[in-house]
């Protein structure tokens, strides 16, 4: 008679399953050891900031540096895995990053980022108000998507821009042809950002308004007409976009814009509950505009550098002290929209690791954080 042969499960589901969680356990902690020792950063006795709260001001980086979120053919080619995006943002010392069209669904990109100890510190809301009530219902709907996405994250700040009538994303001059909008528009849009305001408030969650090239809202007096009639929603201050945008006032010296962004951040300082540090060439910056060069080919230039860079024209040294002195509590964001390809043309030995590393460091003597 044929022996019959039992066989037998020798990993159960259960064993599988625990040797899956101590695995990636010990992947964790094996990043955690390594970004420990390539990026543990001394507190700088010499920081010229302080920020009162620091256990509550955070760091962290966009993902735009590595690939853009307005074109995503703005990669290496190959194109860059999202995984390395995160690892690398990790091993710079930053604990946070923007949401990106290039990462995967929230479902697997959050084991993701607790692997690396990472968070996602904002989504991005784009509204069409000024569009009348179809533009409105899109809002609100592309709002609420993005609150049940940032439900989970360590993070309450929702970014939002009005794109009636956007042009950053078409090839054609940003600053001339972009929107103008009338008093009807302005009154839609100032409304509209109000009810979602108050609608993230209920989820405690803030609402911040980005000023962005090639939109209705970017330069100082925008700025003021839309804060003139903010109740529930606060502002997000974005250097780059912001020297960008009075930049277009060609008969102003470098000098002179970085004294009116200044002015701005005193004015609102009160007001600024998000900051995106983004830095400027000045001189890739004075070809674009005369030159009438698209938002997109402007990056692609490498127009935008982060803060530290030598080739960089902002110095961002009294901005944090404003801010600092109005007690800032919340996210610091280098955000600085860079083609790998050509950043790395600038100088063939520098990655968008060593430009997140080369910022990481700078604020680290600025503020010893």
């Amino acid at each position: 008679m044929k022996q019959q042969v039992q066989t037998f499960d020798t990993e159960p589901k259960e064993l599988k399953s625990f040797l899956k969680q101590i695995s990636r356990l010990l992947i964790a902690l094996a990043m955690a050891l390594l970004i420990g020792i390539t990026t543990a950063l001394p507190a700088n006795a010499n920081a010229t900031v302080t920020f009162e709260n620091a256990n509550n001001v955070r760091l962290g980086i966009t993902p735009t540096g590595w690939s853009n979120s307005d074109d995503l053919t703005i990669d290496t080619n190959p194109p860059i895995p999202y995984q390395q995006i995160l690892s690398e943002i990790a091993l710079s010392g930053f604990e946070g990053t923007q949401g990106s069209p290039k990462f995967p669904s929230k479902e697997e990109l959050k084991p993701e980022l607790d692997l690396r100890g990472l968070t996602i510190s904002e989504p991005w809301v784009g509204t069409y108000f000024t569009l009348g009530d179809e533009g409105k219902r899109e809002s609100e709907r592309i709002f609420d998507d993005q609150i049940q996405f940032m439900k989970g994250f360590d993070s309450n700040i929702i970014v939002v821009a009005e794109l009636g009538g956007a042009v950053h994303q078409q090839p054609i001059d940003p600053l001339k042809n972009r929107p103008s909008f009338n008093n009807d528009q302005w009154t839609k849009l100032i409304e509209g950002l109000n009810y979602l305001g108050g609608e993230a408030s209920n989820q405690n969650m803030q609402l911040v308004y980005h000023p962005h090239v090639g939109t209705g809202v970017e330069t100082p007096a925008d700025i003021d007409r839309l804060m003139n009639g903010a109740t529930d929603f606060e502002l997000l201050l974005d250097t780059g976009h912001l020297y960008y945008a009075i930049a277009q006032n060609t008969s102003k010296t470098s000098t002179e814009i970085l004294a009116d962004i200044q002015n701005l951040v005193t004015t609102y300082a009160s007001h600024i509950k998000h900051v995106h540090l983004k830095n400027i060439r000045e001189s890739v910056l004075r070809d674009s505009i005369n030159n009438g060069w698209s938002f997109l080919d402007s990056i692609r230039a490498g127009v935008f550098t982060v803060p530290g860079d030598s080739e960089g024209v902002i110095n961002f040294n009294p901005i944090l002290k404003t801010l600092a002195d109005a007690k800032y509590e919340g996210w610091l964001i280098v955000e600085a929209e860079q083609d790998p390809n050509t950043t790395m043309g600038y100088d063939p030995s520098k990655t968008p690791l060593d430009y997140a590393l080369m910022a990481r460091d700078y604020l680290c003597e600025q503020t010893g954080l």
